[in-house]
Parts: C-alpha cells; sequence; structure tokens
C-alpha cells in the first residue's frame, strides 16, 4: 500500500505485552520459576486442535493479565512512559525521514513497519523497560502465580 500526498501516515502501534517479553529474556526463566503447577485450570482454547495442549508460559501470563486488567493498564503505561522519554517523537521522525529519503509513492506501511521494528524495540529507554519489568512482578506475585 503506497502513501499518496496529503494522506497522513499512521504509525502502527507495537503491542507492548509482546515487546516486554520480547525485551526481557529474563523474565522468562523468573517466571518459570514462579509458575510451576500453580495453574489451577487450563485457558479456555480457541479451537478443537488446541485442545489437550499445554498452555505456554506466555499464554498462561496473557490469560491471568487479560482477566485481571492488568494488560490494558501496562499497555497504557507503556504508551505514556514512551511519548515521555520521547520515544514515539523519535520513531516519528524516522518514519518521515525515510518517506522524505524514498518519496512517498514508494513507501508502504510495511516498509515502515520493517524499518523501524529493530530501532524502536533497541531505543526503548532501560528505565521504562525496568518499570514494566517491576510492574510485572509485582502483578505475578499479586496474582500468586
Amino acid at each position: 500500500m503506497a502513501v499518496h500526498q496529503g494522506e497522513k501516515i499512521k504509525i502502527p502501534s507495537f503491542s507492548p505485552h509482546i515487546l516486554v517479553l520480547e525485551l526481557f529474556p529474563r523474565l522468562t526463566s523468573f517466571l518459570q520459576f514462579h509458575l510451576k503447577h500453580s495453574v489451577n485450570r487450563p485457558p479456555t482454547p480457541d479451537a478443537a486442535e488446541d485442545q489437550g495442549k499445554e498452555p505456554t508460559l506466555q499464554e498462561i501470563i496473557n490469560i491471568k493479565l487479560i482477566e485481571s486488567g492488568e494488560k490494558e493498564r501496562l499497555m497504557e503505561l507503556l504508551r505514556e512512559r514512551l511519548i515521555d522519554c520521547g520515544w514515539k517523537d523519535e520513531m516519528k521522525a524516522l518514519c518521515r525521514a525515510h518517506v522524505k529519503k524514498k518519496g512517498r509513492n514508494n513507501v508502504t506501511v510495511d516498509d515502515l513497519v520493517h524499518l523501524i521494528t529493530p530501532k524502536g524495540r533497541a531505543s526503548v529507554p532501560d528505565s521504562v523497560k525496568a518499570e514494566l519489568l517491576q510492574r510485572i512482578r509485582t502483578f505475578l506475585m499479586s496474582a500468586a502465580l
């Protein structure tokens, strides 16, 4: 999909819960330690073929985050922190520079996503990562997972 003159480019937002799990590889081992044999029921399967399949750690955490409403609160916190630290403006500037360099008719949204995803993930401030990690840890401890 090409971007036409006068058309605003909407940069797709990243899913913060996936971003958090990708940013914190050590979180997986922490969660595995604390979540081992603590789930009382499996998640509702999405399809018939998923029945009998053991849920992954990420699926278990995601279900608990959604059920409690914590996922939405974490997403909002991440949005606020990324705006506050200038990350969003930095990503927007990268996209604008790329569009200017290549020409509006020669850039797709997919091009922009592929351009900024690695840079965006690498440039999230450590303080934001630490705050999110602490909130996730606090949630997991309070949820008795």
